[in-house]
């Protein structure tokens, strides 16, 4: 988890167009990120794929008002809502847009092109039917705070006394290549969001990026599968909690104009 999703980017970014905070053309800028282009497949009353700047507004004319972030897993439907189709799509993409407003979801297929270190990368994302329900297991900002702060805690001393943090060259170069990142000021969310919710994705997406090292490059310092599987039982849960974070923090707008609305 050391980049964001593209789902996350297209809903921040989507709910600050659709507040009237940013043009379209810097929103569609900012969610296509470092891709070569963004589609749309399967928007109603379209025959084929269209510009995403096309596809923004015709959501908006169809009566989509927020957009949120599914981040599911096997066994974890986060941000889901069914049905079962739609599910299974995002599933496998392990990641979603679920509309607000209207009933459309958008699960993104990406496309790889070109040499190595010249990768042209283009994203459809398909436009179908989902069901007007809560999401799935997706926790207030407070909750998620502290949920990550817990979890993030216990997951430390478990690995710190196997002594399976993931150590290493190639653990501390990601790490730091990590912190430069962050360093260089990026922003996090988009313009709208409340700073609870940027401090919230920042520490999930941190927490994240520490976890999928932890668990990359080898087994760290496990010496016996005994203490490969407390690893990956301590790493469970805390992936699980930072997923449920991102997906509260980039949920937050909607939510709080849901609340707003009762």
């Amino acid at each position: 988890m050391l980049s964001e999703p593209r789902s996350g980017r297209l809903a921040a970014w989507g709910n600050a167009l659709l507040a009237g905070l940013v043009s379209p053309d810097d929103a569609v800028l900012a969610v296509v990120g470092e891709d070569a282009v963004h589609r749309v497949e399967g928007l109603p009353g379209e025959s084929a794929p269209v510009g995403l700047t096309l596809a923004l507004g015709r959501l908006r004319a169809l009566g989509v008002t927020g957009l949120r972030v599914a981040l599911p897993a096997p066994g974890h439907p986060l941000g889901l809502s069914g049905p079962p189709e739609f599910n299974a799509r995002a599933l496998e993409a392990e990641e979603a847009v679920v509309c607000h407003g209207a009933a459309f979801g958008l699960v993104p297929q990406v496309y790889e092109a070109g040499p190595e270190g010249d990768v042209h990368v283009e994203v459809v994302w398909h436009c179908l039917a989902v069901r007007e329900a809560p999401p799935a297991d997706v926790p207030s900002l407070g909750e998620a705070e502290r949920e990550l702060a817990e979890a993030l805690r216990e997951a430390t001393e478990v690995l710190t006394r196997l002594d399976v943090a993931g150590s290493g060259p190639v653990a501390e170069a990601a790490i730091d290549a990590y912190r430069a990142r962050a360093a260089r000021g990026r922003e996090v969310l988009a313009p709208g969001y409340p700073p609870r919710a940027v401090r919230v994705l920042e520490l999930a997406q941190r927490v994240g990026a520490l976890v999928a090292l932890a668990g990359a490059g080898g087994h760290g310092g496990a010496v016996s599968a005994s203490e490969m599987a407390a690893r990956g039982e301590a790493l469970r849960p805390v992936e699980r909690t930072a997923r449920r974070a991102q997906v509260a923090a980039y949920n937050s707008v909607v939510e709080e104009r849901e609340r707003g609305a009762r």
